[in-house]
């Protein structure tokens, strides 16, 4: 005989009840009746079975509402939270639940802003209350005020004064839920612009990562302000800055050109922002990208060239201009150029001669990329088989060893290239040899064969 919905209850077999409304939905009332029993176990089990429900729960609301006044201050919280859990269902209870912001139970005050959040109705009242939560003296019940304000979007306009403010909070975790609210207010949350411009120089990095993101989903209308910023006095915000202008994607060739001459900037780590900034902006930095190939700075050219090699089909028009980087005075750069050209995968044969051409440069670095760009592009011709079967005699080992790679990539049809991974199974290196044989392996040739 299976055991009463009291018993169930009484001993927290929430499994079990669940089981049972999934086969008759008709149980859901007989739990009802149950959050007027005088056992607190009962009422309390009662309470978190509906939740557990959810939106499935929405005959309880009225009943549910009478236990916000449970003396038992564990009931009228577990409450509070099952409102939160039926979402927008429980709008009826909204009322009730923001005349417990002020509650004297601190985890009750923050159960009710966080219900409020989910329930996600609006009103006078509600914005009252989380407006008031988020001067609580509790830092906890001011983050989740915040963040149940970001969720109510851009009907929680009427918050935005205090939001403000919010952003100057003493406690990291409120500043960022504040930041992140204003995102979610949208656009009205233009008028937080200066503060959260300001935020970007707070000591914690978590507060302006938020920052970031917020200032870069607030459109065109801020990259004015952003702008004056690039010339502050503290390194942090400048990186910040140009994180933004990258997240939003700025197209404007005023903002590219700006941007052209912080590459020269001679601060630590404001370059490597700025080229980051140009990939994730796409196909209207490439033309500046490209000027960059050209620039007297060694170090300006490396970044650019490294850039195009990260933009794929984007940075196609780019090729004639890398090419001519494999013969820069500067390692780096060639180094680079061969990467990518590798890495933008075209198989045009100005690019293969290029990358043949530079299996015979004087760096090791130079021969080695450029062997393992040429199996990225993974093109077979006997010059290219030719070529790299050489330079698996190179003297240097990291160069034997990424011809061999390149070799298996692109799987030649030679008769030379199977004998001549074989004779690298002796090479002085063990590495080398590690990678012939186990290059034999992908080709189907074991030790036994050998």
């Amino acid at each position: 005989m299976s055991a009463s919905l009291e018993k169930l209850l009484r001993d927290a077999r929430i499994d079990l009840i669940l089981s049972r409304v999934e086969n008759d939905p008709e149980v859901i009332n007989e739990v009802i009746k149950h959050l007027n029993s005088d056992i607190r176990s009962v009422r309390f089990n009662a309470i978190y079975v509906l939740g557990e429900l959810g939106e499935k729960s929405e005959t309880a609301i009225s009943d549910l509402v009478e236990c916000l006044t449970d003396s038992d201050w564990s009931i009228c919280r577990e409450t509070v939270r099952t409102l939160g859990k039926m979402g927008n269902v429980a709008e009826d209870a909204v009322t009730e639940l923001t005349k417990l912001v002020k509650n004297k139970e601190v985890s009750i005050r923050k159960e009710v802003v966080v219900a409020l959040g989910k329930i996600s109705y609006t009103n006078k009242d509600v914005i009252s209350a989380l407006t008031t939560a988020l001067k609580d003296e509790n830092p906890e019940v001011r983050t989740e005020a915040a963040k149940s304000l970001g969720k109510l979007g851009s009907k929680a306009q009427d918050a935005l004064p205090n939001l403000i403010k919010t952003v100057k909070d003493y406690d990291w975790n409120v500043r960022t839920a504040a930041v992140n609210a204003l995102s979610g207010i949208g656009k009205g949350a233009i008028k937080a612009t200066p503060i959260l411009l300001r935020a970007l120089e707070d000591k914690d990095w978590r507060v302006r990562k938020a920052v970031i993101s917020t200032l870069s989903e607030m459109g065109s209308e801020i990259v004015p302000a952003l702008l004056k910023y690039l010339n502050h006095y503290n390194l942090d915000v400048i990186k910040s800055v140009i994180e933004v202008l990258g997240e939003m994607e700025v197209s404007d060739p005023k903002v590219l050109e700006v941007l052209f001459e912080k590459l020269h900037s001679k601060k630590k780590g404001i370059r490597g922002r700025v080229v980051n900034a140009l990939i994730s902006i796409g196909k209207p930095a490439i033309d500046i990208l490209i000027r960059g190939l050209n620039d007297k700075n060694d170090k300006i050219r490396s970044l650019s060239v490294w850039a195009l090699g990260k933009m794929g089909d984007d940075a196609q028009q780019a090729i004639p201009y890398i090419i001519k980087l494999l013969n820069d005075s500067e390692t780096k750069v060639r180094t680079e150029a061969a990467r990518a050209l590798g890495r933008l995968g075209s198989s045009d044969d100005k690019i293969l001669d290029a990358l043949i051409q530079s299996l015979k440069d004087d760096k090791t670095i130079v021969r080695s990329e450029s062997a393992i760009a040429l199996g990225n592009i993974g093109e077979s011709t006997p010059r290219i088989t030719g070529e790299l079967i050489n330079s698996l005699e190179d003297g240097k080992l990291e160069v034997r060893w990424r011809a061999a790679e390149a070799l298996t990539k692109i799987n030649p049809n030679d008769p030379r290239f199977i004998p001549a991974l074989k004779d690298l199974l002796h090479d002085k290196s063990e590495l080398v040899a590690t990678i012939a044989l186990e290059s034999l392996n992908k080709l189907g040739i074991g030790l036994e064969d050998l």
